[in-house]
């Protein structure tokens, strides 16, 4: 079915396949036909559906895992330690609240009308 330059006729070959049409044995027919009624079978029921995860992991796959979750605890640590024991150029927050030192100014010596009209 080549020609003198290697050429392959596909249109013969596809012709001659065409003409042979082997039959397909009876009992391969069976299996299939057997195996195909039990897949379909498995389609009637409803697949079984996965229990839902409860809050606390939806919480956590929703921060970002437990590496996200180990970073919010290290920052809340820090947050109560700068709290508790601030360092020295940073104003105690206690002392801010306090009745005692109520005359903290907190701004530096700025009004807030002036902040509020600076461009930035």
């Amino acid at each position: 079915m080549a020609d003198k330059n290697g050429h392959i006729d596909l249109d013969g070959l596809f012709d001659a396949a065409r003409r042979d049409s082997a039959a397909l044995p009876e009992a391969l027919s069976e299996r299939i036909l057997a195996d195909a009624a039990q897949v379909q079978a498995g389609f009637a029921e409803p697949p079984a559906r996965a229990p839902s995860p409860g809050l606390w992991r939806q919480v956590m796959v929703l921060l970002g895992g437990w590496p996200a979750l180990g970073g919010l605890a290290a920052a809340c640590a820090a947050g109560v330690w700068i709290g508790v024991s601030p360092p020295a150029f940073l104003p105690d927050p206690a002392g801010l609240v306090s009745a005692a030192q109520s005359e903290v100014d907190v701004l530096g010596g700025y009004s807030l009308s002036s902040l509020y009209l600076e461009d930035g």
